[in-house]
């Protein structure tokens, strides 16, 4: 975030076809502060369409009561189970839709780069995830929280890749795009 930038909203979700979790900062340039965290239980919903549906509803209604300026998503990860991979894809494109259709811009954030943002390992336990946010936040949080807890990382990496004064979108994405980017910070390497 460029300084004297305001005061920001950034709502995280973690998407899943049985519990979404979500998770809500408010940031400025040196800090975040947590304001608010859920889930979305949807395994009462036997019809994969109408939890599609909810999704987007429901993301919507998030989006309505906190006005996000951004939406930070956790990207599927690839799985053994094909068919859950498909799903959750799904869930993930109905959260997004809900954001585009009122034109809130959405980044997407790996797994394990959000828990490599919050605890420093790439690897961490989602309690471990928990734990540190929970310290870096000044909150307390329930361990059948953790889908929201989850969300919360999502949106705390998304801070964190917007306080970073080095990091921009094309150089987040890869090394090739970063080298693209910044040829002048390449030692040997001339502009074209």
């Amino acid at each position: 975030m460029e300084p004297g930038t305001p005061q920001r909203i950034i709502l995280g979700i973690d998407p899943g076809t049985s519990i979404l979790g979500y998770g809500v900062l408010l940031v400025d340039r040196k800090k975040a502060h947590y304001v608010d965290m859920g889930v979305l239980d949807l395994r009462k919903e036997k019809n994969h369409f109408t939890k599609l549906s909810r999704i987007f509803n429901e993301v919507g209604a998030l989006i309505e009561r906190y006005s996000p300026d951004d939406l930070a998503i956790e990207a599927p990860f690839f799985g053994k189970n094909v068919q859950s991979m498909l799903k959750l894809g799904r869930a993930q494109g109905a959260a997004i839709a809900a954001a585009l259709h009122r034109q809130i811009p959405v980044f997407e954030y790996e797994p394990r780069k959000a828990k490599m943002a919050v605890t420093g390992n790439g690897a961490a336990s989602k309690e471990q995830v928990q734990s540190v946010l929970g310290k870096t936040l000044g909150i307390e949080m329930e361990n059948r929280f953790l889908d929201a807890s989850d969300a919360l990382a999502i949106a705390m990496c998304h801070f964190y890749q917007l306080s970073n004064p080095v990091s921009d979108r094309a150089a987040s994405t890869s090394w090739k795009a970063f080298v693209e980017s910044h040829p002048d910070r390449i030692a040997g390497r001339t502009k074209k």
